[in-house]
């Protein structure tokens, strides 16, 4: 069943990239495991399924040593509101941060990537949709912490972040995923060529609009319900 809903998404995908002159290759799913039981996500990993991702620290801990990975080699995402307290935790699970919202989050990963004398690698998010119920950084906000996070030794900045709101309303939800390309291409050009500042993934779609955010530029597509349902 799982293997049958992998396969599903990841037509979806290729066909959402045919329409819009892009290469499937080009697009990262990452099966979102909140809502999944340890053996489902051991039977998503056995069908292919090379990224996981998580919304909190704590349910990362109890899922993650469990998994059976027979050699498979997994890259572990952070996709939920990151507190600080949990810092000094989530960069001994994850390999990538998509959910950095604020300044004092950032200044935490620096000083605790400083101490584990490992660089981190984050994703920046956006609050585009503007709804109160969701974290993000205010857009008027997003260039500053860009250039702070530039000045950060051990935090790597590799692109940014979004939740579109959730509604039928398909234009809306492809204004959203269109203006943090906008964002995206534009940080881009203005950082090119640096090292700490390297725009290279736009996390962006989840169950209910993923095939909207491959044609509007999502590298990495954010999917749980249409896996583990």
């Amino acid at each position: 069943m799982i293997k049958d809903n992998l396969n599903v998404v990841l037509s979806n995908i290729n066909a959402a990239c045919l329409r819009c002159g892009r290469k499937p290759s080009d697009v990262t799913l990452v099966g979102v495991t909140k809502f999944a039981e340890v053996p489902a996500i051991n039977e998503a990993i056995s069908a292919g399924l090379s990224h996981i991702a998580e919304n909190k620290v704590q349910s990362a801990q109890e899922k993650f040593p469990r998994l059976d990975l027979k050699g498979a080699s997994i890259t572990r995402h952070l996709i939920g509101h990151l507190q600080t307290n949990k810092v000094k935790d989530a960069l001994e699970i994850f390999d990538l941060i998509h959910s950095v919202d604020s300044f004092k989050l950032a200044l935490e990963i620096q000083k605790r990537a400083v101490l584990r004398n490992k660089v981190c690698e984050i994703l920046v998010q956006v609050d585009i949709a503007r709804e109160e119920q969701k974290f993000g950084l205010p857009e008027g906000e997003l260039d500053a912490l860009v250039a702070h996070l530039s000045e950060c030794s051990y935090v790597r900045t590799l692109g940014l972040m979004c939740m579109a709101p959730l509604t039928e309303d398909k234009a809306l939800i492809r204004s959203v995923f269109h203006r943090l390309n906008d964002h995206f291409k534009r940080l881009q050009k203005a950082w090119s060529g640096s090292e700490r500042i390297a725009m290279k993934h736009l996390s962006m779609g989840m169950s209910h609009d993923y095939e909207i955010a491959v044609e509007e530029g999502a590298t990495m597509v954010r999917v749980g319900t249409a896996i583990f349902k």
